[in-house]
C-alpha cells in the first residue's frame, strides 16, 4: 500500500468514525419530546451538518489562507469535538442503563436528557481545566553511569505543546515563563510542538528561540510534525536553536548522551520499515543515556540497547475521560513512571491539548527530572 493509499484509508476511517458519532448523538436528540417536531428536526439537521464539517473545513481553509474564518471554524469544531465525545459517552451509559430503550421505556427521555445535561456540565468543566496552565511534576531519576559532575542536574521535559490555531503566542509565553522558573540545565522537547500547520507556528519562532538551557534544548519529532511536513518541521526546530535527534545520538556533556528517533506511531502508520532504535543507540558515544521518543513504544528495545531513561508523550493520558480507556488499548503505558529492565520510562500527559482545548479530571503537565547517580542512590 502506497503512502497516498494509507493516508486515504486513514482519512476514510476517521470520517467514518466521526460520522457515526454524530449519527448516534443526534439520533438520541431526535427522539426527545421537546425536540420532536418538524421545526426542531430541521434545526438538528442543519446544526449537525455545520458541527460535523466545522473542524475539517477550518483546517482546509487555513491551508488556503482564509485565516480568520478558518480560525473561527477550527475553534468551534474543536470545542464541539469535546462536547460530542462526552455527549456520546453519557448517552451510551444512559442507553446501557435503560437497555437501549427496551427497559424502563417511559423513563428513557428523562434519562437521556439528564445524560445530555451532564455532558454539558462536564464539557464546561473540561474547557476550564484545559485552559489552565500545566502543573509541574517533580521526579528524581537514578541514571546508571551518570558522572559525578552531573549529579543533581535538572532536565525539563516539554511535550505535546500543539502550537497552532488554538494555542498561540500568549499561551506559549506562559509556558516559557514556567520553564524558566524551573532553572533547567537541559530541556527535552519530545514531539508535537507543531499541531497541524507549520506556517501557523513559524511566526512564533522568536518566542521559541527564548527556550534555552546550558546543556541544550533537545528535540524529536512527533506524529504531528510528520503530518504537517517533516522537513519543514525540522527546519523550524533547528531555526529555533534546538538540537534535533533524528534516529541519532549525541553527547550533551562528557558522560551524558542524548538519543532520539522520529515518531514511531507515524512510522507505523505510513509503513516505514527499519530499526530506528538500533540506528540511534547502536553506535552511540559512551555514557549515561537519555532516550527521547514521542510515542511510548518499543520501550523494551530501548532498554536492551542501553537507554537509562526514556522520555515520551503522545497519549495525553486520554485528555478527556473516559477516552483514556481507548488510548490504553494501543499504548498500555499511557502515562506515569515505569521500570523496563534497567531503564526508567516517563510518559508525560503533555502540556498542551490536541483537538478540543479541554481536559477532564487532569491538568496538562511539565515534567522536571532531577538526575541522580544510580550508584549513589
Amino acid at each position: 500500500m502506497s503512502e497516498t493509499q494509507r493516508f486515504v484509508f486513514f482519512l476514510s476511517v476517521v470520517l467514518a468514525v466521526w460520522t457515526a458519532m454524530h449519527l448516534y448523538v443526534f439520533s438520541r436528540l431526535w427522539t426527545l419530546p421537546r425536540l420532536n417536531s418538524p421545526a426542531a428536526h430541521k434545526t438538528i439537521l442543519l446544526a449537525g451538518f455545520f458541527l460535523w464539517s466545522a473542524y475539517f473545513l477550518g483546517r482546509f481553509l487555513a491551508h488556503r489562507g482564509y485565516v480568520s474564518l478558518a480560525g473561527f471554524l477550527e475553534v468551534a469544531g474543536a470545542v464541539w469535538m469535546g462536547i460530542l465525545f462526552l455527549a456520546l459517552a453519557f448517552l451510551f451509559f444512559a442507553d446501557v442503563a435503560t437497555g437501549f430503550g427496551w427497559l424502563f421505556a417511559s423513563g428513557v427521555p428523562a434519562v437521556r436528557s439528564a445524560a445530555l445535561l451532564l455532558a454539558v456540565f462536564f464539557s464546561v468543566f473540561a474547557l476550564v481545566q484545559g485552559l489552565r496552565p500545566p502543573v509541574v511534576k517533580d521526579i528524581e531519576v537514578p541514571l546508571a553511569g551518570l558522572p559525578a559532575a552531573l549529579e543533581g542536574k535538572v532536565l525539563v521535559q516539554l511535550t505535546d505543546l500543539h502550537l497552532g490555531t488554538l494555542l498561540r503566542d500568549r499561551w506559549l509565553r506562559r509556558i516559557l515563563r514556567q520553564v524558566e522558573s524551573l532553572r533547567p540545565d537541559m530541556v527535552a522537547v519530545t514531539g508535537d510542538l507543531v499541531d497541524g500547520d507549520v506556517s501557523q507556528v513559524e511566526p512564533l519562532l522568536p518566542l521559541l528561540r527564548e527556550l534555552r538551557a546550558p546543556l541544550g534544548v533537545w528535540a524529536v519529532t512527533g506524529n504531528h510534525e510528520i503530518y504537517a511536513g517533516r522537513e519543514r518541521s525540522l527546519r523550524l526546530l533547528e531555526a529555533a536553536g534546538y538540537r534535533v535527534l533524528t534516529d541519532s545520538a549525541m553527547e550533551a556533556a562528557p558522560g551524558l548522551v542524548m538519543g532520539g528517533v522520529d515518531d514511531l506511531s507515524a512510522r507505523r502508520q505510513f509503513g516505514v520499515v527499519g530499526d530506528p532504535l538500533q540506528k540511534a543507540l547502536g553506535s552511540r558515544p559512551n555514557g549515561a543515556v537519555i532516550f527521547l521518543c514521542h510515542s511510548p513504544l518499543l520501550e523494551a528495545r530501548a532498554a536492551e540497547l542501553g537507554a537509562g531513561l526514556m522520555l515520551c508523550g503522545h497519549t495525553h493520558n486520554g485528555q478527556i475521560w473516559p477516552f483514556g480507556y481507548i488510548v490504553r488499548l494501543f499504548y498500555p503505558r499511557i502515562a506515569g513512571r515505569f521500570t523496563v529492565g534497567n531503564m526508567e520510562m516517563l510518559v508525560s500527559r503533555g502540556a498542551g491539548t490536541w483537538g478540543p482545548p479541554m481536559r477532564l479530571f487532569q491538568r496538562g503537565e511539565i515534567v522536571r527530572v532531577t538526575l541522580r547517580s544510580k550508584a549513589a542512590s
